[in-house]
């Protein structure tokens, strides 16, 4: 299986009925930076998908290389066999505040999304299933994967890999303070709450050898509270 290549810097995935953003258009991009930004900000993704004419969507984390989207899960999973060659719709979003107005109808919260489609695809050769995983590890942990516990032939095999390539996608955000400007004399307070997801201070686990310290460069992503 080869590896997508680059995104070119300037690209715009095509604009559909499937992938318009139909409310609010303003605040949505279909340029691919704006798309990635949305994905490789967040931590976890859902994939919508229809087997056997129901519905599913499922919560799992997911990673992005170039136009190919990766997300992971337990080879024994009847959804993940069922899916391969189906058409899903995968979404990320991210709460970056509560925007209070003067009134209640005025409300709302600043955001960051994106909704991509395409073809799942599965990622057979154990091989290629060690190389997707260990890009993944360290690219939420630079440098991790060498250091552990190699994996196993079992481990392997009860690990499904799977992948889309970007067809359509688009991004939607909003980050700006209250839209009521024309109601600034109401006496009633005004503005946004934050909101962030970090990275909180390390839990060693309760059995772990005496004398093992965090690594430097998990200490660093602590520090810098980073997600990725």
């Amino acid at each position: 299986m080869s590896r997508p290549s680059p995104t070119p810097e300037n690209l715009t995935y095509l604009v559909t009925e499937r992938s318009r953003v139909r409310r609010l258009h303003k605040r949505a991009s279909h340029e691919a930076a704006a798309v990635h930004a949305v994905l490789d900000a967040a931590p976890l993704c859902h994939v919508g998908y229809v087997i056997d004419g129901q519905p599913y969507v499922t919560p799992t984390i997911h990673w992005r290389e170039g136009e190919r989207v990766y997300w992971h899960g337990s080879a024994a999973s009847r959804f993940l066999r069922k899916v391969e060659g189906a058409r899903v719709c995968l979404t990320v979003s991210l709460m970056d505040g509560y925007v209070l107005a003067r009134s209640a109808f005025n409300h709302s919260v600043n955001y960051r999304s994106a909704m991509v489609f395409g073809t799942a695809r599965i990622v057979e050769e154990p091989d290629a299933i060690a190389g997707a995983l260990r890009r993944f590890t360290d690219g939420l942990f630079p440098g991790r994967w060498d250091t552990l516990r190699p994996m196993t032939a079992p481990e392997l095999k009860g690990t499904s890999v799977l992948y889309l390539d970007i067809e359509e996608a688009s991004a939607k955000t909003r980050a700006a303070p209250p839209g009521d400007d024309d109601e600034a004399d109401y006496p009633v307070w005004a503005g946004v709450l934050p909101m962030e997801t970090r990275l909180g201070m390390p839990q060693p686990a309760p059995d772990l050898t005496q004398g093992i310290a965090l690594p430097a460069g998990l200490a660093d992503l602590v520090s810098s509270g980073r997600l990725r």
